[in-house]
């Protein structure tokens, strides 16, 4: 079973398993907001299985900053090409390198952008310039946690979850997923 882990400020953040939030609760870190029907037993103590838990303070991760990653890279620029500006699903998304490797381009949050694969392969081993195409936005390091966007497909959202993913900061893509707007 999966754990939607909501921030201090009980906005969605990550997915966990159960087993991980039953230590973060265990270990006073969380609080469980909403269980599942489904009990957690051991010889000593018998638990409701958290379907929603809500960190009582920000994690280390949150203070130090956001990883270089490429599910991070694609929601910090919202599951979009930055050059065609299409939103696409993961499957659909690569990271193109700004000013290529071969001349000097370093994989890092100012040089990566989220591409489609046709932008990408368009634009090749070129700068955009070169390729006579243009960014929608310029690529930045993320200052904070949480990302703008946390992305769920709306077929696998438990009942549960669901007043904790709904109201007007929702969008529904063209595959399925609820991108949501974390920090406004």
């Amino acid at each position: 079973m999966r754990t939607l882990l909501l921030t201090p400020w009980a906005t969605p953040f990550a997915i966990v398993s159960w087993e991980t939030a039953v230590r973060l609760i265990y270990t006073k870190k969380a609080e469980s907001i909403v269980d599942y029907d489904e009990d957690i037993s051991s010889p000593s103590v018998t638990w409701k299985m958290p379907a929603v838990i809500r960190l009582k303070k920000p994690l280390a991760a949150m203070k130090r900053g956001v990883k270089f990653s490429r599910v991070n890279l694609f929601q910090r620029d919202q599951f979009k090409c930055q050059y065609c500006g299409s939103r696409r699903g993961m499957r659909e998304l690569n990271y193109d390198h700004v000013v290529p490797r071969v001349k000097g381009g370093k994989t890092e949050w100012t040089n990566i952008a989220t591409a489609c694969y046709d932008c990408n392969e368009r634009k090749g081993g070129r700068t955009p310039e070169e390729a006579g195409m243009k960014l929608r936005q310029k690529p930045y390091k993320p200052k904070t946690l949480p990302m703008s966007y946390l992305a769920l497909d709306r077929k696998t959202i438990p009942e549960e979850w669901q007043p904790f993913c709904g109201g007007a900061d929702i969008e529904e893509d063209k595959d399925g997923l609820y991108l949501i707007n974390k920090v406004g």
